[in-house]
């Protein structure tokens, strides 16, 4: 899959395809299946497929810290979309002069003058432009003037609800770790580079590896039995506090992974962390001996659920 970061680097080259715009975010089994249908599309019209999304997304941009958590963070969303046979993405940032574009200007300028598209796949609900004022009506009427049709997307449900990035992020915040897995169509992970912390876990007997967020909100809070590993590693089984660390007064929300049957340095390694199920919520305790215990606690946990889902 090629990444195209920024409208300013679409080139003359890129021109002509069929296309289909969102967040994208956890990239979703309705995702999944829009992506199937453009990828088939383009097939049979021997264009490329290429997927459209913002970073931030526009609810970030507007809301900031109100903005709903993002289930995915960017890297994680593009080895998501690599996997469904998505030849190009072009991530536009989504900044103050792309928030002022005029409707018009989005489908002339963009869609048809930069990218050629064909065929456009895109939600019923989608607006775009300067305040919103494009809808899936304009851009069907632009279409039939200018050379491209466009469709809606199919809904794609799951136990009768339609499958959506909200009814992924309400099952994380419940802990419910596999209905998620079941509206994304595969694990919850987290990724991100292992940095140095302040080594209580190791005073504690529980040695950690501590990875920053790098997000205003997680989708998830709490103590998880988790699956990791990074390049070049088999697997391993561990507990992961996902948090702020209230008994020592943490002031940004980490992840602390404490894998079991593993001794080595991994400060700099990018790890993959499956989230496999919840053991409690984060609470502080008065003590670090009363956290010392706890944690021992939500290791036998972690290992008698992880035993029994290997079983």
């Amino acid at each position: 899959m090629e990444l195209i970061r920024g409208i300013h680097n679409v080139r003359p080259e890129h021109k002509g395809c069929v296309l289909t715009i969102g967040n994208f975010d956890g990239v979703h089994r309705g995702h999944a299946q829009v992506i199937a249908q453009a990828v088939a599309k383009a097939e049979g019209l021997s264009l490329p497929a290429v997927a459209m999304t913002f970073e931030p997304q526009a609810q970030e941009f507007f809301r900031k810290e109100g903005a709903p958590p993002r289930i995915s963070l960017l890297r994680d969303k593009l080895a998501l979309l690599s996997e469904l046979q998505i030849d190009r993405l072009l991530c536009v940032a989504f900044n103050s002069k792309f928030a002022q574009m005029s409707a018009e200007d989005f489908i002339q300028n963009l869609l048809v003058d930069k990218l050629g598209v064909r065929y456009l796949i895109v939600g019923d609900d989608f607006r775009f432009g300067k305040n919103r004022v494009g809808d899936f009506e304009m851009l069907r009427e632009f279409g039939e003037k200018l050379g491209f049709a466009v469709v809606s997307t199919q809904s794609f449900c799951v136990a009768d609800k339609r499958v959506s990035s909200t009814l992924v992020r309400e099952a994380l915040a419940a802990g419910n770790l596999e209905q998620a897995r079941r509206l994304l169509g595969h694990p919850f992970m987290i990724t991100g580079r292992v940095a140095h912390g302040d080594k209580i876990g190791r005073t504690l007997g529980f040695p950690t590896a501590n990875v920053a967020l790098k997000r205003k909100v997680s989708p998830v809070r709490g103590v998880f039995a988790v699956s990791v590993r990074w390049a070049d590693s088999e697997t391993y089984q561990g507990v992961a506090n996902i948090g702020f660390r209230p008994t020592i007064n943490g002031q940004r929300c980490q992840l602390e992974v404490h894998l079991f049957d593993f001794e080595g340095d991994l400060y700099g390694k990018t790890l993959e962390v499956e989230l496999v199920a919840k053991i409690r919520d984060e609470q502080p305790f008065k003590s670090l001996d009363g956290l010392k215990q706890q944690i021992q606690e939500d290791v036998n946990k972690a290992q008698a659920l992880l035993n029994a889902d290997a079983g």
